[in-house]
């Protein structure tokens, strides 16, 4: 009883920001950097400014639903981990159905924007990466193979496609290109953090790569993953949806991320699987910052 009323009492001081760490915002602005690059790469000239913005915002709310539907599903995990213990769910500043209540609101709201102001098609595929990260992957994948994030980075590769889908209306080969390269660059960027914090994982007893097969397949996996990544990110110029300034600048990324993962794989030590962690994070957004600085530059030539 002493601790439900700790835990009320800690519930009852929530606040917004305890709201917003379950969005995983961080997170959330990579995914729609990259929508928002789907949506001007989509268009002849400059995007609709009305069209990008209720895009983004309803992308961006149904990722925080997603997000915190993984919160409230994962909060045991969570507890026994270092790197999570400290969420709101954890520490009891907001309960499951808090949680729950705030993501059904936030993902309702996001999706009727979406279907309203967009059109079905974006509002559709919305749903389906909701559905496929908070539950799919989170219920089932994650517990059950350690090839779950293969599986489910379907889900999170989504955002450049949903921009996209918005502007025209349906689906294509560049705009799946898109989501192919996200697709490609997941499973080293998540299982270098994996190796990183293999212990954690360990405690709460989820079946990642690095602790159901060790970390030097984990290795050899990352660094076949980056030359697949390599492969694919040479796509939009060979397509022609980018030109020569996109093809030097995700030449000079490709090389940095090969560096570290052929470190790893070398028999690097778990610093090293987080400097490729944390420059996986720079790297997609650097990527796709330069593909629509390329955009442009041709766009006005």
């Amino acid at each position: 009883m002493a601790r439900m009323h700790e835990i009320e009492g800690r519930v009852v001081g929530a606040n917004w920001r305890d709201y917003l760490a379950l969005c995983k915002p961080k997170v959330v602005l990579v995914m729609l950097l990259t929508a928002l690059v789907g949506v001007c790469l989509a268009s002849p000239g400059l995007p609709d400014p009305v069209l990008a913005l209720i895009t983004l915002l309803g992308i961006g709310m149904s990722a925080g639903s997603a997000a915190a539907v993984n919160h409230v599903l994962d909060r045991h995990y969570d507890e026994r981990m270092a790197r999570t213990r400290h969420r709101p769910l954890p520490q009891g500043r907001l309960s499951p159905g808090q949680a729950l209540g705030f993501a059904a609101l936030l993902g309702t709201a996001g999706i009727a924007l979406l279907a309203l102001l967009v059109n079905p098609l974006t509002a559709w595929l919305t749903l389906a990466s909701l559905i496929g990260y908070a539950l799919i992957y989170t219920v089932f994948l994650k517990r059950a193979t350690p090839q779950n994030i293969v599986i489910g980075g379907v889900a999170g590769a989504a955002p450049p496609l949903l921009g996209w889908v918005a502007v025209t209306g349906s689906l294509d080969a560049n705009g799946l290109l898109l989501m192919l390269i996200i697709f490609a660059w997941t499973p080293p960027h998540f299982w270098a953090l994996c190796i990183a914090r293999k212990a954690d994982y360990q405690r709460a007893g989820v079946p990642m790569l690095p602790v159901t097969h060790g970390e030097r397949y984990t290795g050899l996996q990352i660094l076949l993953y980056t030359l697949l990544m390599m492969v694919t990110t040479a796509f939009p110029y060979l397509t022609q949806l980018s030109g020569p300034v996109y093809l030097v600048g995700v030449a000079i990324l490709n090389l940095r991320f090969l560096q570290l993962a052929w470190q790893l794989y070398q028999g690097g030590d778990k610093q090293v699987a987080m400097a490729l962690f944390r420059y996986s994070i720079s790297y997609i957004m650097w990527l796709f910052a330069i593909l629509l600085l390329d955009h442009y530059l041709f766009a006005s030539a």
